[in-house]
């Protein structure tokens, strides 16, 4: 499953991402350029004022001490320069202290400006990735694990931040002191300067072949921490199954296994840094050794070899001050390239997550369902997962033999073939009861999660009967799906999931209040609200029990509370939302009975003239529905009321005796002998016949 998701639609887009910095700085530099742009400024005023010091100190030392020469500085006006020594020694210390009050200045102007630039766009980085991740088509999760995608929220956005506040603080200051210092010693002494900066294209060529060979390495590394990042959050969510199935030492191997994987990345990458950061530091110092070596054989004996011309003890002083200066820039490239590539690879995988397409949206003129009354209808509708999502769900049956986890019993449904669903016809009713059943596998919760469109059916069929191209991601081959005779996918995203509420097995709340967890998806209900919501839904006794009621924290997927606690408070929750149509995934599967009991109670006070669609393993939860439906291998081989699907005798009253304690066991061939008889009835008979909603008394011609 590894290898799957490793030909994710995610890496696809990632490669796909040309020149991500700049990118980077397009869509998100732009918008604060203002304080980028004073940043750079006041590191010109800062780094050119640092650099006024060591030429005032050679200049003093030839006019002031030495008494050789002229006290001339560049763009200095020469009335300004006091006549005499003693004045000259005060006027230098005076520039000095003023360069270095200068350079603090500006560069707290500079840091606090670059700072708020870089944090700025990180923050709108940061908010767009996460809003984009949220606005993902399910088989995009399905085909891509929770570690990895918080890993390109968090550990790839925050190398960014540090590229922004560091590398690219660094490269600038360098970038300045680089061209500032170059042209001091041309001006001092451009032969000189020659024998100084002469390693200068030597650097460079070395950084580039540093860049080239080490951004591959980055790009693994990064992908190895995603893939690390997985691994513990797969370990730590079931840590509850890990204890229980005594399997510590296979999950501690797991994650060694992923961690030593980072280590080695980690270390290929390391192994360039060795290579490289103390290569610049060896050619910086040769930069400084050779002035050094020149400029004191020239103090000594007169210009050496080719060179010609004076060399003043001042200016060999502002020399060696100087060169020091650049080495120090120089040796710290290193650290910028490295962050430059650690943040290229981070941007990559940040803008491959962002360009993901997201398929399912809302038309361009999208019905708002207000108020509907909850008829549903299915019509001829063929349903296969995209390829993504079946090849994430590879083994998934296997795991859920392992697990039991219902998570793996949804990704089940998604490997049983291409086609998960096949010519399912179905009308409900307003206020009619919809029972879903069947093995796992059979296609159930993916019926009910193309009416939430969290899957989209094909492109709706034009006027000609035609369908629109379909796209990669589109998992549908053919049909529709109605509410109020609206096609879903005319409908607006939001006021179709308003008008659904879905109550899972696997209940979600989060780390809040009680009230919060409550009030979730109708955040403007009152304490009234929600206390009457508890009350319907058979859970405000208990909250009234906790140490402080409805603002008791409960702690992260409300760990803090049993199962029928956690399942009660989701069913309160979508009371409180009120909506038209009910989906009830295996609601009270998980439960004891007294505790089944109360939740049932609770379902049915929700279910009380609503539309509503129950998937169910327990028979005896939906055996007063409106119509059953059997699902087998994604088609419904059996459909009625409860006593019209005894009465007939096949796979559904076959279960139910199992259930029921009628009969011990079903031998499988007997089991193979139902599911044939009910296959081979006509398709006709399967859609519209007995119990169909068209029927009424639920019986069909023979019964």
């Amino acid at each position: 499953m590894a290898s799957a998701a490793e030909e994710s639609v995610f890496e696809r887009y990632r490669d796909q991402v040309d020149r991500p910095l700049s990118r980077l700085f397009t869509e998100y530099g732009m918008p604060e350029l203002r304080w980028f742009s004073l940043g750079m400024v006041a590191n010109v005023i800062a780094r050119s004022a640092s650099l006024l010091p060591p030429l005032v100190l050679g200049v003093a030392i030839d006019a002031v001490f030495v008494g050789e020469g002229q006290y001339s500085l560049p763009f200095l006006p020469q009335a300004w320069v006091p006549g005499s020594q003693s004045g000259q020694f005060w006027f230098s210390a005076a520039l000095i202290v003023g360069a270095f009050v200068v350079t603090g200045v500006f560069t707290w102007v500079y840091g606090v400006a670059a700072n708020i630039f870089a944090h700025r766009v990180m923050h709108e980085v940061r908010t767009d990735t996460f809003a984009r991740m949220q606005r993902l088509d399910m088989p995009f999760f399905d085909d891509k694990q929770t570690g990895e995608v918080m890993s390109v929220l968090n550990n790839d956005a925050s190398n960014l931040e540090v590229f922004l506040d560091n590398a690219l603080q660094n490269s600038a200051r360098l970038g300045v002191m680089l061209l500032g210092i170059a042209a001091l010693l041309f001006y001092i002494n451009p032969q000189l300067a020659v024998v100084t900066l002469t390693v200068i294209p030597v650097m460079i060529g070395f950084t580039l072949w540093f860049m080239r060979a080490v951004e591959p390495r980055y790009v693994a590394q990064r992908s190895s921490v995603g893939d690390l990042n997985t691994r513990l959050e797969n370990s730590l969510s079931g840590i509850e199954l890990v204890k229980a199935s005594a399997t510590e030492e296979r999950e501690t191997e797991k994650v060694t296994d992923a961690s030593y994987d980072y280590f080695q990345h980690t270390m290929s990458v390391l192994k360039l840094n060795y290579l490289y950061r103390p290569g610049m530091e060896f050619l910086a110092g040769i930069s400084f050794a050779a002035t050094f070596v020149v400029g004191g054989v020239w103090l000594f004996s007169g210009p050496p070899g080719p060179f010609s011309g004076s060399l003043t003890v001042g200016e060999f002083v502002t020399f060696i001050f100087l060169t020091q200066r650049i080495v120090t820039p120089l040796a710290e490239v290193s650290n910028i390239v490295d962050q430059y590539e650690n943040a290229k690879a981070s941007s990559e995988r940040v803008f491959g997550l962002m360009d993901v397409p997201v398929r399912i949206e809302d038309p361009e003129d999208p019905v708002d369902l207000d108020d509907p009354d909850g008829s549903v209808v299915y019509e001829d509708v063929d349903f296969a997962y995209p390829e993504s999502a079946l090849a994430a769900a590879e083994g998934a049956e296997t795991e859920l033999m392992e697990s039991g986890d219902s998570e793996a019993e949804d990704r089940a449904e998604r490997s049983t073939g291409d086609l998960v669903l096949e010519g399912i016809n179905l009308t409900a009713d307003p206020g009619d009861t919809v029972a879903l059943v069947g093995p796992t596998g059979a296609g159930k919760s993916t019926v009910c999660k193309l009416l939430l469109r969290l899957y989209d059916v094909s492109e709706p069929r034009g006027s000609d009967g035609s369908s629109a191209e379909r796209s990669e991601s589109d998992g549908v081959t053919d049909g529709s799906i109605r509410v109020d005779g609206h096609d879903v996918r005319e409908c607006s995203l939001a006021s179709l999931r308003r008008s659904i509420g879905y109550v899972s097995q696997d209940v979600v709340l989060f780390d809040g209040t009680v009230e919060d967890n409550v009030r979730y998806g109708r955040f403007d209900a009152s304490r009234e609200d929600v206390v009457e919501a508890a009350r319907m839904a058979e859970a405000h006794e208990f909250i009234e029990n906790l140490p402080k009621g409805y603002d008791t924290r409960i702690g992260e997927d409300g760990v803090k509370l049993s199962g029928g606690q956690r399942q009660r408070l989701s069913i309160a929750r979508t009371i409180l939302r009120d909506p038209e149509i009910l989906v009830f995934d295996e609601a009270t599967s998980a439960v004891d009975t007294e505790t089944e009991l109360l939740i049932q109670r609770s379902l049915d006070r929700l279910a009380a003239d609503r539309t509503t669609f129950v998937i169910a393993h327990r028979l005896s939860t939906i055996r007063e529905a409106d119509q059953i439906l059997v699902l087998e291998d994604g088609q419904i081989v059996e459909r009625g009321t409860h006593e019209a699907l005894i009465d007939r005798g096949d796979l559904y009253a076959s279960l139910w005796g199992v259930q029921a304690g009628e009969i011990e066991s079903l031998p499988e061939e007997f089991l193979e002998e139902a599911r044939e008889r009910a296959a081979e009835r006509p398709p006709a008979e399967r859609s519209a016949g007995s119990g169909s909603p068209t029927d009424g008394d639920g019986e069909d011609e023979d019964g």
